[in-house]
């Protein structure tokens, strides 16, 4: 019974080839108040209920990343399987309000990372991807070519204040003023809710696209100085289509959090947001990349560096001497 259920195991094993790409991939799923485990079939969700402890299944292979909040627990083997299968787990507060950690697959190569690092590290190439990035919140809006950095950002300020009035008309939300307040959350209106709480998911799956694709959260363009500036970067270039217009729409919801939870994952596939962000971000470190639908996952894992060649295969020994 033992050699059936390892061979079992074995046959469900995924490969590289099996996995799904991550801008094909589902969004996130938020756990709260749940144990997390593998058993023979995957990895599921134990949830305790008045009928007993109910089982909820996982899609591991699918999922870009798993948002663990308060009261959740998981045990090792579900967190290997997560790693196989190239999944992202994020350690949320409350709410899915703050980001405490993630833990990334070990599959993933470090070309792009390499390119963020080059352009991160020298000032002009940094500025030229921080301008892509403003161009992009601004869309249609014509920027004129030199205008200083100082000046993008108070036309973002101004852009976003224009937005927030916009919607606060539009659903009767006079008296809206964006803050942001974790000591006192409960008492925020529920516009503030639902949009702190959208802004979370959103940071969360920007962070594991960013992981999905080796790059380094922390090395951002236009925000700096935390672990998870490269995340604020690119979220901010999806709010005003995404969490914004969302939040709103909750305005006169009794229970907004879980709410706009339910309602982000239906926006992300309208709007395509996974494969959306992947071409972003491979578009700014890489304008001249054009990525193929029908690319293959590399299975090279590791290169050798070298200052002529560039990189090397790996596992190739290179000594001058036969055996």
């Amino acid at each position: 019974m033992t050699a059936e259920k390892d061979a079992r195991r074995r046959l469900l094993a995924p490969t590289l080839q099996m996995l799904p790409r991550v801008k094909d991939s589902l969004s996130f799923l938020y756990v709260e108040a749940a144990r997390i485990v593998q058993d023979d079939t995957g990895v599921c969700a134990q949830v305790e209920s008045k009928r007993g402890i109910e089982k909820v299944e996982i899609p591991t292979a699918s999922l870009s990343c798993v948002l663990l909040g308060p009261g959740t627990s998981i045990t090792q083997p579900a967190i290997a399987t997560f790693s196989r299968h190239g999944t992202t787990l994020i350690c949320t507060g409350m709410g899915v309000v703050r980001c405490y950690s993630g833990i990334l697959p070990d599959s993933m190569k470090t070309t792009w990372l390499e390119r963020q690092v080059r352009l991160w590290s020298a000032d002009a190439d940094r500025l030229q991807v921080a301008y892509k990035m403003y161009e992009k919140r601004f869309k249609d809006e014509e920027v004129p070519e030199g205008t200083p950095l100082s000046k993008l950002r108070g036309m973002e300020g101004d852009r976003m204040k224009a937005l927030y009035r916009a919607y606060a008309q539009r659903t009767r939300s006079a008296r809206f003023r964006r803050s942001y307040d974790p000591a006192n959350w409960d008492a925020q209106d529920p516009v503030n809710l639902a949009l702190s709480a959208a802004n979370a998911c959103l940071y969360g799956v920007a962070h594991a696209v960013i992981l999905a694709l080796g790059c380094s959260p922390a090395l951002g363009f236009v925000h700096t100085g935390k672990q998870s500036s490269f995340v604020y970067d690119m979220a901010d270039l999806y709010k005003a289509e995404v969490t914004i217009p969302l939040a709103f729409s909750l305005h006169d919801s009794d229970n907004p959090e879980p709410a706009v939870r339910r309602k982000l994952r239906e926006k992300f596939r309208l709007v395509k947001l996974m494969p959306t962000m992947v071409k972003d971000i491979q578009q700014l470190l890489d304008p001249d990349t054009k990525p193929s639908e029908d690319d293959d996952i590399d299975t090279e894992l590791i290169s050798l560096w070298d200052p002529d060649a560039g990189a090397l295969p790996g596992g190739v020994n290179y000594g001058e001497d036969s055996w």
